[in-house]
Protein backbone atom coordinates (compact mmCIF):
# COMPACT_ATOMS: atom_id res chain seq x y z
CA UNK A 1 0.00 0.00 0.00
CA UNK A 2 1.08 3.43 -0.69
CA UNK A 3 2.98 5.12 2.05
CA UNK A 4 1.27 8.78 3.49
CA UNK A 5 2.79 11.39 5.60
CA UNK A 6 0.73 10.83 8.66
CA UNK A 7 1.88 14.25 10.06
CA UNK A 8 -0.49 16.75 12.24
CA UNK A 9 -0.61 18.61 9.62
CA UNK A 10 -2.40 15.27 7.05
CA UNK A 11 -4.50 14.94 10.00
CA UNK A 12 -5.67 18.11 11.22
CA UNK A 13 -9.00 18.63 8.99
CA UNK A 14 -10.32 15.04 10.95
CA UNK A 15 -9.01 15.87 14.01
CA UNK A 16 -10.83 19.84 13.72
CA UNK A 17 -13.64 17.97 12.51
CA UNK A 18 -13.79 15.53 15.28
CA UNK A 19 -13.45 18.38 18.18
CA UNK A 20 -16.18 20.38 16.60
CA UNK A 21 -18.90 17.77 16.73
CA UNK A 22 -17.72 16.49 20.43
CA UNK A 23 -17.63 20.02 21.82
CA UNK A 24 -21.13 20.57 20.30
CA UNK A 25 -22.66 17.04 21.65
CA UNK A 26 -20.97 19.03 25.06
CA UNK A 27 -22.45 22.11 24.51
CA UNK A 28 -25.99 20.30 23.87
CA UNK A 29 -25.61 18.13 26.91
CA UNK A 30 -24.45 21.74 28.99
CA UNK A 31 -27.49 23.57 27.74
CA UNK A 32 -30.07 20.38 28.52
CA UNK A 33 -28.11 19.86 31.53
CA UNK A 34 -28.71 23.64 32.54
CA UNK A 35 -32.69 23.31 31.68
CA UNK A 36 -33.06 20.02 33.85
CA UNK A 37 -31.10 20.98 36.96
CA UNK A 38 -28.21 17.74 35.89
CA UNK A 39 -24.88 17.83 36.21
CA UNK A 40 -23.50 17.39 32.84
CA UNK A 41 -20.18 16.59 34.81
CA UNK A 42 -21.26 14.04 36.82
CA UNK A 43 -23.70 12.40 33.72
CA UNK A 44 -19.97 12.25 32.18
CA UNK A 45 -17.80 10.99 35.00
CA UNK A 46 -19.19 9.74 37.52
CA UNK A 47 -22.23 7.50 36.63
CA UNK A 48 -22.30 3.72 35.33
CA UNK A 49 -19.12 2.58 34.56
CA UNK A 50 -17.66 5.47 35.08
CA UNK A 51 -17.64 4.56 38.90
CA UNK A 52 -16.30 1.17 38.46
CA UNK A 53 -13.41 2.20 36.60
CA UNK A 54 -13.06 5.35 39.36
CA UNK A 55 -13.04 2.95 42.37
CA UNK A 56 -10.74 0.37 40.55
CA UNK A 57 -8.30 3.33 40.14
CA UNK A 58 -8.72 4.62 43.82
CA UNK A 59 -8.21 1.01 45.31
CA UNK A 60 -7.96 -1.78 42.95
CA UNK A 61 -9.38 -4.71 41.94
CA UNK A 62 -11.50 -6.61 44.62
CA UNK A 63 -14.84 -4.62 44.90
CA UNK A 64 -18.27 -6.54 44.63
CA UNK A 65 -21.73 -6.21 45.01
CA UNK A 66 -24.00 -9.13 46.10
CA UNK A 67 -27.72 -8.84 44.03
CA UNK A 68 -30.96 -10.31 45.62
CA UNK A 69 -31.57 -12.98 42.82
CA UNK A 70 -28.04 -14.14 44.03
CA UNK A 71 -25.53 -13.00 41.08
CA UNK A 72 -22.37 -11.04 42.04
CA UNK A 73 -21.49 -7.72 40.11
CA UNK A 74 -17.24 -7.81 40.27
CA UNK A 75 -14.98 -5.28 39.28
CA UNK A 76 -12.86 -7.72 38.09
CA UNK A 77 -15.08 -7.60 34.93
CA UNK A 78 -13.65 -4.17 33.91
CA UNK A 79 -10.10 -4.23 32.44
CA UNK A 80 -7.76 -2.50 33.57
CA UNK A 81 -5.95 -0.21 31.03
CA UNK A 82 -8.13 2.82 31.97
CA UNK A 83 -8.27 2.54 35.19
CA UNK A 84 -4.36 2.54 35.12
CA UNK A 85 -4.25 5.26 32.95
CA UNK A 86 -6.97 7.59 35.05
CA UNK A 87 -4.62 6.57 38.72
CA UNK A 88 -1.73 8.02 36.34
CA UNK A 89 -3.45 11.43 35.39
CA UNK A 90 -5.00 11.69 38.99
CA UNK A 91 -1.03 11.73 40.35
CA UNK A 92 0.34 14.02 37.79
CA UNK A 93 -3.13 16.41 37.76
CA UNK A 94 -4.52 16.12 41.57
CA UNK A 95 -7.88 15.50 39.89
CA UNK A 96 -10.32 13.22 41.03
CA UNK A 97 -10.30 9.80 39.21
CA UNK A 98 -13.71 10.41 37.19
CA UNK A 99 -12.46 13.86 35.86
CA UNK A 100 -8.83 11.59 35.11
CA UNK A 101 -11.01 9.40 32.75
CA UNK A 102 -12.45 12.70 31.17
CA UNK A 103 -8.77 13.62 30.30
CA UNK A 104 -8.06 10.47 29.12
CA UNK A 105 -10.75 9.38 27.06
CA UNK A 106 -10.56 12.97 25.51
CA UNK A 107 -7.07 12.37 24.71
CA UNK A 108 -8.14 8.92 23.86
CA UNK A 109 -10.88 9.83 21.24
CA UNK A 110 -8.37 12.52 19.58
CA UNK A 111 -5.76 9.40 18.88
CA UNK A 112 -8.98 7.22 17.42
CA UNK A 113 -9.68 9.76 15.44
CA UNK A 114 -6.42 9.79 13.66
CA UNK A 115 -6.02 6.24 13.61
CA UNK A 116 -9.35 6.20 11.95
CA UNK A 117 -8.57 8.69 9.42
CA UNK A 118 -5.07 6.90 8.88
CA UNK A 119 -6.93 3.73 7.98
CA UNK A 120 -9.32 5.28 5.82
CA UNK A 121 -6.61 7.59 4.27
CA UNK A 122 -4.30 4.65 3.41
CA UNK A 123 -7.15 2.94 1.85
CA UNK A 124 -9.24 5.61 0.69
CA UNK A 125 -7.49 8.57 0.10
CA UNK A 126 -7.94 11.56 2.67
CA UNK A 127 -10.82 13.35 1.54
CA UNK A 128 -12.64 9.99 3.04
CA UNK A 129 -10.35 10.02 5.83
CA UNK A 130 -11.59 13.02 7.04
CA UNK A 131 -15.82 11.90 6.57
CA UNK A 132 -15.02 8.98 8.27
CA UNK A 133 -14.04 10.02 11.36
CA UNK A 134 -16.85 13.28 11.00
CA UNK A 135 -19.57 9.92 10.80
CA UNK A 136 -17.72 8.10 13.62
CA UNK A 137 -18.29 11.32 15.73
CA UNK A 138 -21.34 11.90 15.28
CA UNK A 139 -22.84 8.41 15.46
CA UNK A 140 -25.83 8.59 17.80
CA UNK A 141 -24.28 7.07 20.53
CA UNK A 142 -21.50 9.20 19.81
CA UNK A 143 -21.25 11.04 23.21
CA UNK A 144 -19.88 7.95 24.84
CA UNK A 145 -16.73 9.26 23.32
CA UNK A 146 -16.76 11.65 25.61
CA UNK A 147 -17.62 10.01 28.59
CA UNK A 148 -15.12 8.34 31.29
CA UNK A 149 -15.60 4.69 29.31
CA UNK A 150 -13.16 2.67 27.59
CA UNK A 151 -14.56 2.58 23.82
CA UNK A 152 -12.23 6.16 22.88
CA UNK A 153 -8.73 4.23 24.42
CA UNK A 154 -9.94 0.59 22.97
CA UNK A 155 -10.71 2.36 19.49
CA UNK A 156 -7.73 4.10 19.70
CA UNK A 157 -5.51 0.99 20.19
CA UNK A 158 -7.54 -0.73 17.68
CA UNK A 159 -7.40 1.28 15.35
CA UNK A 160 -3.57 1.96 15.16
CA UNK A 161 -2.82 -1.45 15.42
CA UNK A 162 -4.96 -1.97 12.08
CA UNK A 163 -2.93 0.47 10.80
CA UNK A 164 0.41 -0.97 11.91
CA UNK A 165 -0.39 -4.44 10.82
CA UNK A 166 -1.62 -3.05 7.41
CA UNK A 167 1.74 -1.15 6.83
CA UNK A 168 4.10 -4.09 8.06
CA UNK A 169 4.78 -2.51 11.27
CA UNK A 170 4.26 -5.51 12.83
CA UNK A 171 5.86 -4.47 16.62
CA UNK A 172 3.60 -1.32 16.89
CA UNK A 173 0.37 -3.76 15.97
CA UNK A 174 1.39 -6.61 18.24
CA UNK A 175 1.77 -3.93 21.02
CA UNK A 176 -1.23 -1.76 20.34
CA UNK A 177 -2.85 -5.64 20.52
CA UNK A 178 -1.70 -6.28 23.33
CA UNK A 179 -2.75 -2.71 25.00
CA UNK A 180 -6.35 -2.96 23.35
CA UNK A 181 -6.67 -6.27 24.99
CA UNK A 182 -6.08 -4.66 28.54
CA UNK A 183 -8.65 -2.62 27.83
CA UNK A 184 -11.86 -4.21 26.65
CA UNK A 185 -12.79 -8.04 26.41
CA UNK A 186 -13.32 -7.78 22.62
CA UNK A 187 -9.93 -6.93 22.63
CA UNK A 188 -9.79 -10.70 20.56
CA UNK A 189 -11.08 -8.98 17.78
CA UNK A 190 -7.67 -6.84 17.13
CA UNK A 191 -5.54 -9.90 18.17
CA UNK A 192 -7.72 -11.75 15.66
CA UNK A 193 -6.97 -9.12 13.07
CA UNK A 194 -3.07 -9.18 13.32
CA UNK A 195 -2.95 -13.10 13.25
CA UNK A 196 -4.79 -12.90 10.08
CA UNK A 197 -2.61 -9.56 8.83
CA UNK A 198 0.43 -11.80 10.01
CA UNK A 199 -0.11 -14.93 8.00
CA UNK A 200 -1.37 -13.10 4.93
CA UNK A 201 2.45 -11.53 5.02
CA UNK A 202 3.88 -14.68 6.04
CA UNK A 203 2.15 -16.20 3.51
CA UNK A 204 3.11 -12.79 0.84
CA UNK A 205 6.75 -13.66 1.26
CA UNK A 206 7.49 -11.28 4.68
CA UNK A 207 9.62 -14.60 5.89
CA UNK A 208 11.24 -12.87 8.99
CA UNK A 209 11.01 -12.58 12.19
CA UNK A 210 9.40 -9.10 12.81
CA UNK A 211 5.19 -10.50 11.85
CA UNK A 212 6.07 -13.45 13.80
CA UNK A 213 6.66 -11.13 16.99
CA UNK A 214 3.96 -8.71 16.05
CA UNK A 215 1.39 -12.25 16.21
CA UNK A 216 3.21 -13.63 19.94
CA UNK A 217 2.72 -10.04 21.15
CA UNK A 218 -0.72 -9.25 20.42
CA UNK A 219 -2.73 -11.52 22.17
CA UNK A 220 -0.04 -10.61 25.61
CA UNK A 221 -2.38 -8.03 26.90
CA UNK A 222 -5.83 -9.89 27.50
CA UNK A 223 -3.92 -13.36 27.85
CA UNK A 224 -2.55 -12.13 31.03
CA UNK A 225 -5.35 -10.00 32.49
CA UNK A 226 -7.80 -13.34 31.93
CA UNK A 227 -5.16 -15.74 33.63
CA UNK A 228 -4.86 -13.01 36.42
CA UNK A 229 -8.16 -13.29 37.21
CA UNK A 230 -8.60 -17.01 37.23
CA UNK A 231 -5.95 -17.41 39.46
CA UNK A 232 -7.59 -14.70 41.92
CA UNK A 233 -11.23 -16.24 41.64
CA UNK A 234 -9.83 -19.74 41.67
CA UNK A 235 -11.28 -20.52 38.27
CA UNK A 236 -8.69 -21.45 35.93
CA UNK A 237 -9.22 -20.23 32.20
CA UNK A 238 -13.11 -20.27 33.17
CA UNK A 239 -12.57 -17.67 36.12
CA UNK A 240 -13.13 -14.21 33.36
CA UNK A 241 -16.51 -16.33 32.11
CA UNK A 242 -17.75 -16.93 35.61
CA UNK A 243 -16.99 -13.27 36.70
CA UNK A 244 -19.15 -12.33 33.39
CA UNK A 245 -21.61 -14.50 34.27
CA UNK A 246 -22.11 -12.80 37.36
CA UNK A 247 -22.94 -9.93 35.40
CA UNK A 248 -25.10 -11.62 33.36
CA UNK A 249 -23.16 -11.59 30.68
CA UNK A 250 -22.62 -14.35 27.61
CA UNK A 251 -22.36 -16.07 24.16
CA UNK A 252 -25.67 -17.50 22.96
CA UNK A 253 -25.39 -16.68 19.38
CA UNK A 254 -28.05 -13.62 19.80
CA UNK A 255 -31.03 -15.63 21.07
CA UNK A 256 -31.65 -13.47 24.26
CA UNK A 257 -31.46 -10.91 21.56
CA UNK A 258 -33.86 -12.08 19.68
CA UNK A 259 -36.42 -12.93 22.47
CA UNK A 260 -35.68 -9.23 23.88
CA UNK A 261 -36.73 -8.05 20.06
CA UNK A 262 -39.68 -10.45 20.04
CA UNK A 263 -40.64 -9.43 23.46
CA UNK A 264 -41.15 -5.65 22.41
CA UNK A 265 -42.57 -6.72 19.19
CA UNK A 266 -45.88 -8.50 21.58
CA UNK A 267 -45.79 -5.35 23.81
CA UNK A 268 -47.46 -2.19 23.58
CA UNK A 269 -43.79 -0.80 22.01
CA UNK A 270 -44.07 -2.73 18.83
CA UNK A 271 -42.44 0.50 17.31
CA UNK A 272 -39.23 0.05 19.73
CA UNK A 273 -39.22 -3.85 18.60
CA UNK A 274 -39.49 -2.72 14.97
CA UNK A 275 -36.54 -0.20 15.07
CA UNK A 276 -34.13 -2.59 16.98
CA UNK A 277 -34.61 -4.79 13.72
CA UNK A 278 -34.15 -1.98 11.33
CA UNK A 279 -30.97 -1.43 13.34
CA UNK A 280 -29.77 -4.67 13.29
CA UNK A 281 -30.14 -4.87 9.56
CA UNK A 282 -28.62 -1.68 8.91
CA UNK A 283 -25.43 -2.94 10.56
CA UNK A 284 -25.94 -6.34 8.97
CA UNK A 285 -26.15 -4.25 5.33
CA UNK A 286 -22.81 -1.87 6.38
CA UNK A 287 -20.99 -5.19 7.17
CA UNK A 288 -22.15 -6.14 3.66
CA UNK A 289 -20.69 -3.16 2.11
CA UNK A 290 -17.30 -3.26 4.25
CA UNK A 291 -17.23 -6.84 2.33
CA UNK A 292 -18.49 -5.28 -1.28
CA UNK A 293 -16.23 -2.68 -0.68
CA UNK A 294 -13.41 -5.22 -0.66
CA UNK A 295 -11.69 -3.97 2.93
CA UNK A 296 -8.30 -5.96 3.39
CA UNK A 297 -9.31 -9.26 5.51
CA UNK A 298 -7.52 -7.53 9.09
CA UNK A 299 -10.57 -4.69 8.60
CA UNK A 300 -13.13 -7.42 7.87
CA UNK A 301 -12.19 -10.11 10.83
CA UNK A 302 -12.04 -7.30 13.05
CA UNK A 303 -15.09 -5.28 12.38
CA UNK A 304 -17.14 -9.13 11.67
CA UNK A 305 -15.94 -9.62 15.52
CA UNK A 306 -17.35 -6.73 17.31
CA UNK A 307 -20.35 -6.93 15.68
CA UNK A 308 -20.93 -10.68 16.26
CA UNK A 309 -20.03 -9.84 19.92
CA UNK A 310 -22.08 -7.03 20.28
CA UNK A 311 -25.13 -8.48 18.67
CA UNK A 312 -24.84 -12.19 20.02
CA UNK A 313 -24.00 -11.15 23.89
CA UNK A 314 -26.66 -12.61 26.26
CA UNK A 315 -26.99 -9.45 28.47
CA UNK A 316 -27.56 -5.81 28.38
CA UNK A 317 -29.02 -5.60 25.52
CA UNK A 318 -29.52 -1.20 25.93
CA UNK A 319 -25.43 -1.38 25.51
CA UNK A 320 -25.37 -2.68 21.82
CA UNK A 321 -25.39 0.53 20.17
CA UNK A 322 -22.44 1.48 22.30
CA UNK A 323 -20.49 -2.03 22.23
CA UNK A 324 -20.77 -1.53 18.78
CA UNK A 325 -19.03 1.46 18.65
CA UNK A 326 -15.33 0.53 18.31
CA UNK A 327 -16.84 -0.92 14.64
CA UNK A 328 -15.15 2.04 12.62
CA UNK A 329 -14.87 -0.16 9.39
CA UNK A 330 -18.49 0.13 9.15
CA UNK A 331 -18.61 3.82 8.49
CA UNK A 332 -15.93 3.80 5.95
CA UNK A 333 -18.48 2.58 2.93
CA UNK A 334 -20.53 5.69 4.18
CA UNK A 335 -17.41 7.71 4.11
CA UNK A 336 -16.39 6.27 0.40
CA UNK A 337 -20.11 7.51 -0.58
CA UNK A 338 -19.55 11.25 0.96
CA UNK A 339 -16.46 11.68 -0.56
CA UNK A 340 -18.16 11.64 -3.76
CA UNK A 341 -20.82 14.43 -3.20
CA UNK A 342 -19.60 18.47 -2.93
CA UNK A 343 -18.52 19.61 0.02
CA UNK A 344 -21.30 21.42 0.80
CA UNK A 345 -23.93 19.06 0.90
CA UNK A 346 -21.75 16.28 2.68
CA UNK A 347 -21.12 19.20 5.58
CA UNK A 348 -24.61 20.04 5.75
CA UNK A 349 -25.51 16.34 5.94
CA UNK A 350 -23.33 15.94 8.76
CA UNK A 351 -23.83 18.93 10.69
CA UNK A 352 -27.53 17.79 10.75
CA UNK A 353 -26.37 14.03 11.82
CA UNK A 354 -24.27 15.79 14.47
CA UNK A 355 -26.92 18.32 15.62
CA UNK A 356 -28.84 15.27 15.49
CA UNK A 357 -26.31 13.02 17.44
CA UNK A 358 -25.88 15.50 20.48
CA UNK A 359 -29.62 16.19 21.21
CA UNK A 360 -30.02 12.29 21.38
CA UNK A 361 -26.74 12.04 23.82
CA UNK A 362 -28.24 14.86 26.08
CA UNK A 363 -31.50 13.15 26.15
CA UNK A 364 -30.15 9.40 26.51
CA UNK A 365 -27.73 10.94 29.77
CA UNK A 366 -30.49 12.45 31.21
CA UNK A 367 -32.71 9.31 30.32
CA UNK A 368 -31.92 5.69 31.11
CA UNK A 369 -28.25 6.84 29.93
CA UNK A 370 -25.64 4.22 28.90
CA UNK A 371 -25.55 0.38 31.37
Amino acid sequence: MPVKDLGFRRAAPALAAFAAVRLLGLAVLAAWGAAAGSSPHTLLSARWDSLWYARIAAEGYGYEIALPNGDIHSNLAFFPLLPWLERLVAAATGLAYGSAGLVVSAMAGLAAAWGIFAVADLLHGRRAGVLAVAVWAALPVGIVQSMAYSESLFTASAAWALYGALRGRWLTAGLLAAAAGLTRPVGAAVVAAVWVAAVQAWRGGERSWRPVVGALLAPVGAGAYVLWVGARTGGGLLGYLDVQGGWGNGFDGGLAFARFIGGRLASPVFAAGLGLIAGVALVLWLYGQCVRQRQPAPLLVYGGIVVALALCASGYFGSKPRLLLPAFPLVLPVAVALARWRWRRAALVLGAAALASALYGALWLNGSGPP
